[in-house]
């Protein structure tokens, strides 16, 4: 986590700035998140959050561009933000400690970490592993590891099913926390008062019923003894069919869609450009050019994969680094 950091100002490629910015920084720092994450958890307490709504949201601010291992990170406002990738926790030694805006950090509490957010900002997590997401604030700075898009609080990670295998799969969007604060996981639906009152409620009458008689000189089969329906089973699991919330916890579950992992090593304007890097990213390993239209200028992507899992991905992002290229990031479609 960042509790000091060196600001200052530079240029970035508005091309790499669009298509996801900077690559995180050295293995060393990233062994030791490793390390910490997959360290056995201890057993949380009863009283630990549900909800990102007694958290310390410490001071608002943006803050100026800053440089990490070498690495410019450049903070802004980006309301529409929705991105996916791969999240990591942390915990101790950092519990009780200042965060980059001034906010304690509880590990207990529903926080997070990210490298460019305003603080406070409030963020919806989802794993997409297992479809679990909550909301949780963005208090401090983070995480500074190979790609890594998010750190949970330790309470974040155990919610989110995250806390075992130390990282997993993820998408983080932000979420509207102004007005009343409730951020809903499902949206609640409200009807118009004009709409309410087009259509009038159907009386209700009571409902009677007798036995016709049979017509004359025709002989009429017994009826059918009636049996009643069985009761259904007490212990029968509920199906969620859709995105729903879980009792007051705070947690919504949505179906689980396939992703795939892949290791994307520069964009480019030019397409020249661009099959000269996946010439030369052969001896890695296959790599394919994709074009992607972004604010309505071609961009012709290189990545590798998809790759088997997070293992995989750390590994071969770390041998694209070492071979000078240092905005290879992993991507999670």
């Amino acid at each position: 986590m960042l509790f000091t950091r060196k600001l200052g100002v530079s240029t970035a490629l508005v091309a790499v700035l669009v298509l996801g910015g900077c690559s995180e920084v050295n293995l060393l720092s990233y062994g030791a998140k490793k390390y910490r994450a997959q360290s056995t958890p201890t057993p949380s307490t009863t009283t630990a959050a549900v909800s990102n709504k007694d958290v310390d949201r410490g001071e608002a601010k943006i803050g100026k561009p800053y440089q990490i291992g070498g690495i410019w990170y450049y903070p802004a406002v980006d309301k529409s933000y929705d991105e996916t990738g791969i999240a990591s926790w942390y915990g101790e030694p950092f519990h009780g400690r200042r965060t980059a805006n001034g906010a304690v950090y509880d590990m207990h509490k529903l926080t997070a970490a990210h490298k460019t957010l305003p603080l406070p900002t409030d963020v919806r997590v989802t794993n997409l592993e297992n479809g679990r997401s909550v909301i949780v604030t963005v208090n401090d700075r983070g995480p500074f590891a190979h790609s890594r898009i998010i750190d949970l609080s330790r309470r974040s990670a155990e919610l989110l099913g995250v806390i075992q295998n130390g990282t997993a799969k993820v998408r983080v969007q932000v979420v509207d926390s102004e007005g009343n604060g409730n951020s809903n996981i499902v949206a609640k639906p409200q009807t118009p008062l004009n709409e309410q009152n087009n259509v009038a409620a159907v009386p209700s009458t009571s409902i009677t019923s007798a036995t016709l008689a049979p017509p004359p000189n025709v002989a009429a089969a017994p009826l059918p003894a009636s049996q009643p329906l069985p009761a259904p089973a007490a212990d029968r699991p509920i199906q969620f069919a859709s995105s729903a919330v879980i009792g007051t916890s705070g947690i919504a579950i949505s179906p689980v869609v396939d992703t795939e992992i892949f290791i994307q090593a520069g964009a480019f304007s030019d397409f020249n450009n661009a099959n000269k890097l996946s010439a030369r990213l052969s001896t890695l390993g296959p790599a394919k050019v994709s074009q992607v239209l972004v604010n309505g200028q071609d961009f012709y992507r290189v990545r590798m994969g998809p790759v088997n899992g997070i293992v995989q991905a750390d590994e071969m992002l770390a041998n694209l680094i070492n071979a000078g290229h240092r905005e290879a990031r992993i991507i999670v479609e």
